[in-house]
C-alpha cells in the first residue's frame, strides 16, 4: 500500500481517483490547489504525487518545481486536459516521473503509479545500501596515532602520489586505501584491490596484467589484467611484499612508463592508474634478504603511511564498540545492545593482537551470546577465551 496525493482542482476528478486509488487499496490525500498540496506534502510523507497542471493560485509547474525542492526522490507524476508535447517534455525536463493526459487511461495510470513505487523503493534501498557500505569503511577513532592518519589522508588523496600503507595485520591498511580512493579526483573511478598474498605466484602476472587466449594451458579467452581494469582509477596492491621477483619486475615497468603488456604479447597498452600499495612485512628486511626490489620500495613509497596497531589506540575502543555494536546488530536484526563501562574497560585491557578485525569478531561473539546489556563478567567469559 503506497501513500498518494493527489493535487487537483477538480472535485469530480480528485474523487474519483481517491476511489479509484483507495479501492486498489492505497492510502489518499486530497488537495485543491498547488499551495495546498505543498502544505500537505511538508506535513506529509507520500510515496507518489499526482498533480494537475492548470490550476489557480499555483499551477502544476510551479508545484512541481517546489515538491522537488522538499524532496526529490517522490515521484511526481502531471496529469493535464490541455496537455501537448511540449508541455510533456518541460515537465519531464523539470524532474516530472511522467505525463499523462486527460481523460485518463486509468489502466495506464495504474501502471505509471506502481513504476513509480518501484522506482522510489529501488532510490530508497539504493541509498540505504550506500549508507550501509559508508558506514562499514568509516575510519572510527579520536586518538592522536589515528588522528595523524586521518590528517595524511587528508593531504595525500587529492594528489596522484603513489602510497605505500604500512601496519600490521587487520589493522586496517585496506580502509586507509579506499579513504585515500574515495577523497581523490578519482572517485568515481574504479577501485581495485588485489591481494598479492592470495594469488599463486605463477598467476600473479596474468592477474596483474591480462593474458592473450593461447598464453599458458588454461587461457581458452583474452582477458584484462586488474591494471587494465584499474584504468582512470585507482588499484590497491595488498600485502605486495609476498609478490614474486619477476611481477616485481613489470610491477615496475608499469609504474615508469604507464604501460602494461598482456602475458604472451608483446603490445603495449598505456593506462592511467594510481598505485597503493600495503604490506604487513619490513620490506628494508625483504630487500636486504634479496626477497623485494629496491627500486620498486623507492616507486611505491612516495608517501608511507603507517596504520597504528589497536594495542597502540586503546582509548579509541569505546568509540569501536559502539560503532561495531551498531553494525552487528543491524546485520543481525537483533536490539541494540548496551555495554557497561566496566565492560568497556575489560575490553581495554585485553592484548589485541589481532588488532581491529580480532576485535570485531570479538564485538560479535559477544552480542550473539551476551544478554540485553553486556558487563564485564560477559568480556571475561566470551572475548578472552585463549587467554
Amino acid at each position: 500500500m503506497a501513500k498518494i496525493l493527489v493535487i487537483d482542482d477538480q472535485r469530480s476528478i480528485r474523487n474519483t481517483l481517491k476511489d479509484i486509488l483507495e479501492y486498489e487499496s492505497h492510502s489518499v490525500d486530497l488537495a485543491e490547489d498547488g499551495e495546498q498540496g505543498l502544505e500537505q506534502f511538508k506535513a506529509e510523507k507520500y510515496d507518489v504525487v499526482l498533480c494537475d497542471i492548470k490550476m489557480p493560485n499555483m499551477d502544476g509547474m510551479e508545484a512541481l518545481d517546489k515538491l522537488h525542492e522538499l524532496n526529490p526522490d517522490t515521484p511526481v507524476i502531471m496529469i493535464s486536459g490541455h496537455g501537448n508535447i511540449d508541455t510533456a517534455v518541460e515537465a519531464i525536463k523539470k524532474g516530472a516521473y511522467d505525463f499523462i493526459e486527460k481523460p485518463l487511461d486509468l489502466n495506464r495510470m495504474l501502471v505509471t503509479i506502481r513504476n513509480a513505487i518501484e522506482k522510489k523503493d529501488l532510490v530508497t534501498e539504493t541509498k540505504v545500501l550506500k549508507r550501509k557500505v559508508s558506514k562499514t569503511y568509516d575510519m572510527i577513532g579520536e586518538s592522536e596515532p589515528i588522528a595523524r592518519v586521518k590528517e595524511m589522508i587528508d593531504k595525500v588523496a587529492p594528489t596522484d602520489a603513489r602510497v605505500l600503507i604500512t601496519g600490521e595485520n587487520g589493522t586496517g591498511k585496506e580502509l586507509v586505501a579506499r579513504w585515500l580512493h574515495e577523497k581523490s579526483n578519482r572517485a568515481g573511478q574504479p577501485f581495485i584491490e588485489v591481494n598479492c598474498a592470495a594469488i599463486p605466484s605463477e598467476l600473479i602476472e596474468s592477474e596483474l596484467f591480462g593474458h592473450e587466449k593461447g598464453a599458458f594451458t588454461s587461457a581458452h579467452k583474452q582477458r584484462k589484467g586488474k591494471f587494465e581494469q584499474a584504468n582512470g582509477g585507482t588499484i590497491f596492491l595488498d600485502e605486495i611484499g609476498d609478490m614474486s621477483l619477476p611481477a616485481q619486475a613489470k610491477v615496475l615497468r608499469a609504474l615508469q612508463e604507464n604501460i602494461v603488456s598482456r602475458v604472451g604479447s608483446d603490445k603495449d597498452i598505456k593506462v592511467d592508474v594510481r598505485v597503493l600499495a600495503a604490506t604487513n612485512k619490513n620490506l628494508k628486511d625483504e630487500i636486504a634478504n634479496s626477497n623485494f626490489r629496491e627500486d620498486l620500495y623507492h616507486r611505491l613509497s612516495v608517501i608511507l603511511i603507517h596504520v597504528p596497531a589497536l594495542n597502540d589506540r586503546k582509548d579509541d575502543i569505546p568509540l569501536l564498540t559502539e560503532h561495531f555494536k551498531d553494525i552487528i546488530c543491524d546485520e543481525l536484526g537483533m536490539p541494540k545492545k548496551e555495554f557497561t563501562d566496566d565492560a568497556i574497560e575489560e575490553l581495554k585491557a585485553i592484548n589485541w593482537t589481532g588488532n581491529i578485525r580480532e576485535f570485531r569478531n570479538v564485538i560479535e561473539r559477544l552480542i550473539i551470546l551476551g544478554q540485553a546489556t553486556i558487563t564485564k563478567e560477559d568480556v571475561m567469559a566470551y572475548a578472552r577465551p585463549m587467554n
